[in-house]
């Protein structure tokens, strides 16, 4: 039977008879239609916003092209035709478009006017209403009756607000959603079945109905089923989603194990320890989502403003409408009123961070890195440390032969020869390391024979004829192997944080070698330019002391915290956080992504898992540690612009207002300032995207 998890509730199902639901390009397994609804509903609402947006910018093309063919030929006769009373064709035709567009694709604005009055709040969208609607009826007006309203070209004011407004939330939703995939990607990872003994048998069972105790038989290439403690059995296990380790770590009875890691060798027996809600993915999913809950939008800095903004305007309002139906009439104070009412919409606010965002998203596209969220766009400015995860991000993710040493006379091209003669027969990633150096230099290996490997020692086997040993120190104990007078070179190369194997050919000590999982290319330079930055630099990993440390010492870091597991991160973060520090986080795998989202900036590596980058706020697409210091700089001038449009949104309202309230502004002209100001919001964000921006010296 196939199986899936349900995203929303986490139930097994089965996949024949679950409800089935394909979105983007993957198709996902529901319990039941709730569910389905639930998951979906973001969606489907995103795609309602797409068509409302779709739907007012099809109506500002076709006013506009009204517009233009009503001004030529026999076309222009016809339009000027009246229809009954003053009514003409061209303003049936203009209010036949607009009128639906207002009323529909305005309709979400408009009910949330409603309701923001309704519970005594005044938002932006009320002020966005009450212009749409103002100028909606004088346009009307000035259809069917224009020797009262005698201004035209207000429908059109009217749908070219909506276009402005709707485009500007389109935007900023679109990118907002963004983030709420990390938790659908970590359910994912969950395994879905697991083998259990009962009763002396072997029979398979849902992952979600293991309990405390249960005895797990897990083979080799499979996932844990859940956390554990092993009972039988002897294997290696890639624990790098969690851990970030990127070696296999040796498991035989009494190792703990974690469930979603794989079993890579060995059969295993696993009593469990940990189920459902308290198992480490589990924590980890948990952290994720309190993290990414607690974070808020850099666009309510602009709701908070309209508070006190929006009462104000219709203040003005109504103090101009007022006085002017005093002295001059309805005409002249209906006049100051729309001019009020439209110069302050604040079309330009609802775009000024949007606009900005998308700038800065595309002008980092070219670069390499993808700003997901303007929430660690605000931040980036008062950053003080990044906090740099070491296996994967710092260093290349896999054990490198990087040391050869010889003794007894033997050549360095022998000493690999023997080596990666007897472990091309090993499947494990340190041999896959001597084999691959081998490989590139051109070695040529030999067949082995009595081959035999010995689990947590090394291996050993015969190589043209000879005995050879390779293993740690352990393996040369057991097989009476002297190891005086390479005490100096050992301890040197463990101080280094390197796994050191020990050749023996025919009794005698042929070499040493050393394995390490490397530094980047790309990290010494990183962690320069950050420091040149006036940034503290911070390397957090789960690996041990020593090895953490070396490390370091190879790239200039020197504050090291080492031995931490994936919530322990989280608390680092947190600890930074309260001594004031504003923190970025750099990760690479699941173990990072609850760091990465409890962090004020999360900067994931292009290369890591998806979790990651969803969790990331910045993500690196060229894998490249040199980016973070550019992501850092880009993140800061998309600040910038983002306070220079809120600047002048503002400002533009703050001059205006008073010379409308005065009577002294043609709600014509104050809708194309409302237009200008918006367009001028906009050219300003895209200043960003065509500028030629100083990047390369963060990567020179």
């Amino acid at each position: 039977m196939a199986t899936a998890r349900d995203p929303v509730c986490g139930m097994t199902v089965d996949k024949e008879t679950a409800i089935k639901r394909k979105i983007g390009d993957r198709w996902y397994y529901f319990c039941s239609q709730q569910c389905a609804d639930v998951y979906e509903a973001p969606e489907r609402e995103l795609r309602a916003m797409k068509r409302r947006v779709t739907l007012t910018l099809v109506g500002v093309v076709a006013t506009l092209g009204l517009r233009v063919v009503a001004t030529f030929g026999l076309v222009a006769a016809i339009m000027a035709l009246e229809v009954v009373g003053g009514l003409s064709v061209y303003s049936l035709a203009i209010f036949l478009v607009s009128t639906p567009i207002v009323w529909i694709a305005g309709f979400s604005i408009i009910k949330g006017a409603y309701f923001s009055l309704r519970n005594r709040k005044i938002n932006m969208d009320v002020l966005v209403a009450t212009g749409v609607l103002a100028g909606w009826m004088y346009g009307a007006l000035n259809a069917f009756f224009p020797t009262i309203a005698t201004e035209p070209g207000y429908l059109e004011v009217a749908i070219g607000i909506l276009a402005f407004v709707l485009l500007g939330k389109y935007i900023e939703e679109l990118i907002r959603r963004r983030s709420a995939a990390s938790i659908r990607k970590l359910l994912e990872l969950k395994p879905t079945v697991a083998t259990i003994i009962r009763n002396g048998q072997e029979i398979e069972v849902s992952a979600d109905e293991l309990q405390v105790n249960d005895v797990i038989v897990v083979r080799p290439g499979e996932k844990i089923p859940t956390d554990g403690v092993v009972i039988a059995g002897y294997s290696s296990v890639d624990e790098k989603l969690i851990t970030g380790e990127s070696i296999p770590v040796e498991k035989n009875v009494g190792s703990e194990v974690i469930g979603a890691t794989i079993n890579k060798t060995g059969l295993l027996k696993i009593k469990a320890t940990k189920v459902g809600e308290d198992t480490a993915l589990s924590q980890i999913i948990h952290l994720v989502e309190e993290a990414q809950a607690s974070n808020a939008p850099v666009q309510k800095f602009a709701d908070h403003i309209v508070a006190w903004f929006v009462p104000i305007v219709f203040t003005v309002a109504a103090i101009s409408f007022t006085f002017w139906f005093l002295t001059s009439g309805f005409a002249k104070a209906f006049f100051a009123l729309l001019a009020v009412l439209l110069i302050a919409c604040p079309c330009a606010l609802g775009i000024a961070t949007p606009t900005a965002i998308l700038a800065g998203v595309g002008k980092g596209a070219e670069y390499g890195v993808l700003l997901r969220s303007g929430e660690y766009v605000e931040k980036a400015r008062k950053l003080s440390t990044v906090v740099f995860d070491k296996t994967g991000t710092l260093t290349k993710g896999e054990p490198v032969l990087t040391d050869v040493k010889t003794y007894s006379g033997f050549t360095e091209k022998e000493v690999l020869m023997f080596a990666a003669s007897v472990e091309k027969n090993s499947e494990h990633p340190l041999a896959e390391a001597i084999v691959k150096k081998a490989s590139v230099d051109k070695v040529k290996l030999v067949e082995t024979e009595a081959f035999e490997a010995m689990p947590g020692r090394g291996v050993k086997g015969t190589v043209k004829r000879k005995k050879v040993l390779l293993g740690n120190r352990k393996l040369m104990l057991e097989e009476n192997i002297s190891l005086a007078g390479l005490e100096k070179d050992l301890a040197t190369l463990e101080e280094q944080g390197k796994t050191v194997m020990i050749l023996v050919v025919e009794n005698k000590v042929a070499g040493i070698i050393a394995v390490m999982d490397t530094p980047k290319d790309s990290a010494a330079k990183a962690i320069e330019q950050l420091k040149s930055m006036n940034l503290e630099v911070v390397m957090l990993t789960g690996d041990n002391e020593k090895t953490a440390q070396a490390v370091a010492k190879q790239l200039g870091i020197t504050k090291v915290i080492a031995n931490v597991m994936p919530w322990q991160k989280v608390d680092t973060i947190k600890k930074l956080q309260s001594e004031g520090k504003v923190v970025a986080m750099v990760g690479d795998g699941v173990n990072d992504a609850p760091a990465l989202a409890q962090a004020d900036i999360g900067i994931a590596i292009g290369s890591g898992t998806d979790i990651a980058k969803e969790a990331g706020g910045i993500v690196l697409i060229k894998d490249d540690l040199r980016d973070v210091a550019l992501g850092v700089e880009l993140s800061k001038r998309t600040m910038r612009k983002i306070n220079t449009n809120l600047f002048w949104a503002f400002a533009y309202n703050v001059v205006m207002i008073p010379i409308a309230a005065a009577g002294l502004l043609n709600p014509m002209y104050a809708a194309g300032a409302m237009a200008i100001s918006s367009l001028t919001v906009v050219s300003n964000s895209a200043l960003l995207k065509i500028a030629k921006l100083n990047f390369e010296k963060f990567n020179s």
